[in-house]
């Protein structure tokens, strides 16, 4: 709260969740629109964060026997056309490039010239470009696997967009590999997804489920598709990540073949995966409260503020050099793997007012040094995990010791407290009555509930609720059989429902 009771995000959480997020994504410098139509211009602080993320990210496909690659941005329109399903899936998204020049217009300003002898699209995704050298890369089973990933940028024509949760354009990592067997594209495809679930709890402080999509909501020209789905305060559920397998499917259709071990010729078996900066919309909105931004300290920027505090000139000297020196002794901590990293904000601006800005941007830690701290060798610590008026007086040489596990009791409190919001609002409904007041009445959640399989009773649930099934369990079966809570048809197990961005 601020100090006129009012808090420093309007409207709030509760009062227009959606409008909250918008504001809490600008207050903490995130990212704003740009002049372009449905694209962002990512600010700094945010984009250090991303830089955190990929950072991490990385490690974890390295770890995993990953290479970096970089393949075009620009894909021809034939590449696209060569997987029905891909094609339409992705048709009414692509931007496409149909000239390569401007050219001075009969009445003044520019028009195109230079048409193109084929449209290129603007790369959605890069299964068929990255296909085609693939094609080109694998002759021999000793060629395998490839093990690829690709830190890139995409284009998406969206028509309703939300900063971070869906751009026209917008950061991601693709992963694209090929296998000799279907048994290693598999075991592969289930590997990366649970790379992304241990990043997103580990990481993040974010819990996720990891199951199966539907037929209707897999990936186009997948034979499977994987996800993992977080539950945000609203209680909407964010699909943060996916991983396919895409069977022989689009090897197929770019000609990726090898010779086999027993001399035959073999149509390769493919796979890929990948998350974006919606992460960053997933964070805010796990973790985020009425002040502003939530940084998990293991993502964070930076992990600790110092705010001098100065009313005489005289005092600035001395202030300042404590400070700095305290940032030193921080500097040198380690924390998840690298050293602390800490920011002096010895802006000419009014105290409470940096203060402010720094609860909006989530940093974890802020601490206040004015000349009765410098004194006793102390200093004057907040933590952004809990309520902004929460200070306590600690001896520097303290708070350099703990800092670390501070920040770590920081890390897990978050994830923590996301489960049990989870956990709240996590329901096993069994009558369609029930389910309808979840949603309709309710704020709703994650329904855990029985479905027959079949498209046309997911298709009407969809249509009367704007309900989707976010994901089948990996487990399913073992919830239990039952009855469709809309046909009554048998059932396997529960599958988990919910409203979804």
């Amino acid at each position: 709260m601020s100090k006129q009771g009012k808090t420093a995000i309007s409207p709030t959480r509760e009062e227009n969740y959606p409008e909250w997020y918008q504001q809490v994504v600008r207050a903490a410098e995130l990212a704003e629109n740009s002049d372009v139509r449905g694209c962002m211009v990512i600010k700094p602080w945010g984009y250090a964060l991303w830089e955190n993320i990929r950072t991490a990210l990385d490690r974890f496909f390295k770890d995993t026997g990953h290479v970096n690659a970089y393949f075009p941005l620009f894909i021809p329109k034939s590449y696209l056309e060569k997987e029905a399903e891909h094609v339409e899936g992705f048709a009414k998204e692509c931007a496409v490039v149909t000239h390569h020049r401007l050219e001075a217009g009969p009445n003044g300003g520019l028009v195109p010239a230079g048409e193109l002898e084929e449209p290129l699209v603007v790369r959605p995704t890069s299964e068929t470009i990255i296909g085609a050298a693939y094609a080109k890369w694998v002759q021999s089973y000793r060629d395998l696997p490839i093990l690829i990933n690709q830190w890139a940028n995409v284009v998406r024509w969206e028509m309703r967009t939300r900063l971070f949760l869906r751009t026209t354009e917008f950061l991601w990592q693709e992963g694209h590999t090929v296998h000799e067997t279907s048994e290693e594209a598999w075991d592969e495809t289930v590997k990366m997804l649970q790379v992304y679930k241990q990043f997103a709890e580990e990481y993040m402080a974010m819990p996720v489920l990891t199951g199966e999509k539907t037929a209707g909501e897999r990936f186009p020209g997948a034979v499977n598709t994987f996800c993992i789905e977080a539950m945000m305060q609203d209680c909407k559920a964010l699909q943060a990540g996916t991983s396919h397998f895409l069977g022989q499917n689009f090897a197929k259709s770019s000609g990726i073949s090898f010779q086999s071990r027993a001399g035959r010729e073999e149509l390769a078996w493919t796979t890929s995966w990948g998350v974006s900066t919606r992460l960053i919309g997933g964070m805010v909105m796990t973790h985020g409260d009425d002040d502003g931004m939530i940084m998990p300290p293991r993502l964070a920027p930076s992990h600790v503020v110092i705010l001098p505090i100065i009313r005489k000139d005289s005092d600035q000297e001395k202030i300042m050099r404590y400070c700095n020196e305290t940032a030193e002794m921080l500097r040198a901590q380690m924390y998840a793997g690298r050293p602390l990293e800490v920011a002096v904000d010895s802006r000419d601006v009014n105290a409470g007012e940096k203060g402010w800005q720094w609860i909006k941007k989530g940093i974890p830690l802020r601490i206040e040094i004015g000349p009765r701290d410098m004194e006793n060798n102390a200093v004057y610590v907040a933590r952004r995990d809990k309520g902004v008026k929460e200070k306590y007086g600690q001896s520097r040489a303290e708070f350099v010791s703990t800092v670390s596990s501070v920040l770590e009791e920081m890390q897990q409190g978050l994830f923590e407290r996301a489960c049990a919001f989870r956990a709240e609002n996590t329901r096993e409904i069994d009558s369609w009555d029930e389910f309808v007041e979840f949603f309709k009445e309710g704020r709703g959640g994650f329904a855990m509930s029985h479905w027959d399989g079949t498209a046309e009773t997911e298709q009407k649930i969809n249509d009367e609720l704007s309900v989707t099934i976010r994901c089948i369990p990996f487990d399913y079966e073992t919830t239990g059989a039952g009855s469709c809570i809309v046909s009554g048809r048998p059932s396997k197990g529960r599958v988990v429902f919910a409203k979804s961005y």
